[in-house]
């Protein structure tokens, strides 16, 4: 992994997620990224295929945002040490409450990981995110109108540890813990 080649992965990651692609286009899309680039989270030669629960308009909702504030830090664990997500909105979405952050860092970035009843069992034990601007997933999974905000969670999508062990990821906390199932978007990389 180089600067370089990661930047073109994130610049694709952004192209993929600003598109007009569909839902099926997409997730092909992807599973070439994963496939064919250098800086994937699969070891080259491995990639097996991402696995998706159907795409399904039941988990598709625009909700209410509330103000929220606070900072939650988040030890990785590895190089990039603590790191500071500001809470900027409680979304009162129809499988509980989840806060969408902002990384506070140079740049910063939305961030919505979450944990639902599917994770450890037909998708990553640790969870998923529905969007880490600061990666690229701009507007599919979270688009943010004011104080409403519309979540896609067909677009959920397992964190890099998620592939590979020698990846560290933030993930999601407490307060984003669902005990409903959210059976859409990625599922566990290998069953």
């Amino acid at each position: 992994m180089t600067a370089l080649t990661l930047a073109d992965y994130r610049a694709r990651v952004a192209a993929q997620y600003l598109s007009d692609m569909d839902l099926a286009a997409f997730r092909a899309a992807r599973d070439d990224l994963f496939a064919a680039h250098p800086d994937s989270a699969v070891a080259p030669g491995t990639f097996t295929g991402l696995r998706y629960f159907p795409g399904d308009d039941a988990y598709v909702a625009t909700v209410p945002m509330r103000p929220a504030d606070g900072v939650l830090d988040i030890d990785t664990g590895g190089e990039d040490g603590v790191l500071h997500y500001e809470r900027i909105g409680i979304l009162d979405t129809p499988w509980g409450n989840l806060t969408l952050f902002w990384f506070k860092a140079y740049g910063g970035g939305l961030f919505l990981p979450f944990r639902d009843g599917t994770c450890g069992k037909e998708s990553f034990g640790g969870g998923r995110y529905l969007t880490d601007t600061v990666k690229g997933t701009h507007r599919r999974g979270v688009t943010v109108d004011g104080d409403r905000v519309r979540l896609d969670f067909n677009y959920a999508y397992n964190p890099s540890c998620a592939y590979d062990e020698g990846w560290l990821c933030p993930l999601a906390p407490f307060e984003n813990r669902l005990t409903a199932e959210i059976r859409a978007g990625e599922m566990v990389y290998r069953a």
